[in-house]
């Protein structure tokens, strides 16, 4: 009797880009702070998505997909675009307006939860029982990551739960995203001529939408600022997002989610080696917990394609 193969997911074909992506995005949070100062978060996020879209469609060039698509497409683009690259990524910003970059990444760790929901009701990925307990170990190791983070917080509780509900609303919307790029009308089309243009797309809302609440665009002189927003655009949106999606289509939103429960971790290792963060004895249990839940979810062979 042949043994049984091994899931998907622990494939070096998925681990790869996993560990690319965790390790990207858990760097993007203290860029991100950085970038708070003097540009208002809209025009930031404006710029940053230029970028990426620029980027992405030089790379669907490049690989020959080509930069045409049909109505069906620009409809499904626009609509990616405005879920991951408007409400998201303007929530982001905002929450960390309020509360700090280890808060707003300890709630998005959250997202698997609504991948796994969404997943389950539009696409009929059910999660199998290994994948449930090693969300349940991941979400304990959140909970005191998130506890950790709320004792430390400078802010008073009004802005603290301010901040949290503008980052669950952030979560919701990227959640919408990551679902919809595990549909059948996402995989009708290149992968990066489709998300170039929902970028470009997200991007020219995201200007429409800074002009109608902060007037003309604001640019921060700061070479870090300019190179933040290069580091944010290629490697933290085209690169990162043209792995994650493709993480979505392989292993489902469920486990792809997994990326944002260590992230977490990854932005507390950053934190540590540039910014003097001291670890407690509740943030190295959360981080554990991650871990191993990480370990067992990635183990499990549903949810089933």
């Amino acid at each position: 009797m042949s043994a049984e193969p091994a899931p998907q997911s622990t494939r070096l074909s998925v681990l790869i880009p996993f560990a690319i992506v965790t390790l990207i995005w858990g760097s993007t949070w203290i860029v991100i702070r950085d970038q708070l100062s003097v540009v208002p978060p809209s025009w930031s996020v404006t710029y940053r998505f230029t970028v990426a879209g620029v980027a992405m469609l030089v790379w669907a060039l490049l690989r020959g997909d080509g930069l045409r698509m049909n109505a069906r497409g620009w409809r499904f683009a626009v609509l990616l675009g405005l879920a991951q690259f408007v409400f998201n990524f303007n929530f982001v910003y905002r929450a960390e307006q309020h509360i700090t970059s280890g808060v707003v990444a300890v709630v998005y760790a959250l997202l698997l939860v609504p991948n796994a929901v969404l997943a389950r009701i539009f696409l009929g990925q059910k999660m199998g029982r290994q994948l449930v307990i090693g969300s349940v170990i991941a979400v304990a190791g959140v909970a005191l990551l998130f506890l950790h983070e709320a004792r430390l917080s400078p802010v008073g509780p009004h802005a603290a739960l301010l901040g949290i509900g503008i980052a669950l609303i952030g979560v919701m919307s990227a959640s919408t995203a990551n679902v919809m790029q595990a549909t059948d009308t996402a995989r009708a089309y290149p992968m990066a001529t489709m998300l170039g243009w929902a970028m470009l797309s997200g991007a020219a809302l995201d200007a429409l939408f800074a002009l109608a609440t902060v007037g003309a665009p604001v640019f921060d002189p700061r070479p870090s600022y300019g190179l933040g927003i290069l580091y944010l655009g290629v490697l933290g949106s085209a690169v990162s997002f043209s792995l994650y999606f493709r993480l979505i289509r392989t292993i489902g939103p469920a486990k792809a989610a997994y990326t944002g429960v260590l992230i977490p971790v990854i932005a507390m290792v950053f934190s540590t080696v540039f910014e003097g963060y001291r670890w407690s004895w509740l943030a190295a249990g959360g981080a554990v917990l991650v871990v191993a839940g990480l370990v067992v979810a990635l183990r499990a062979r549903r949810p089933n394609r």
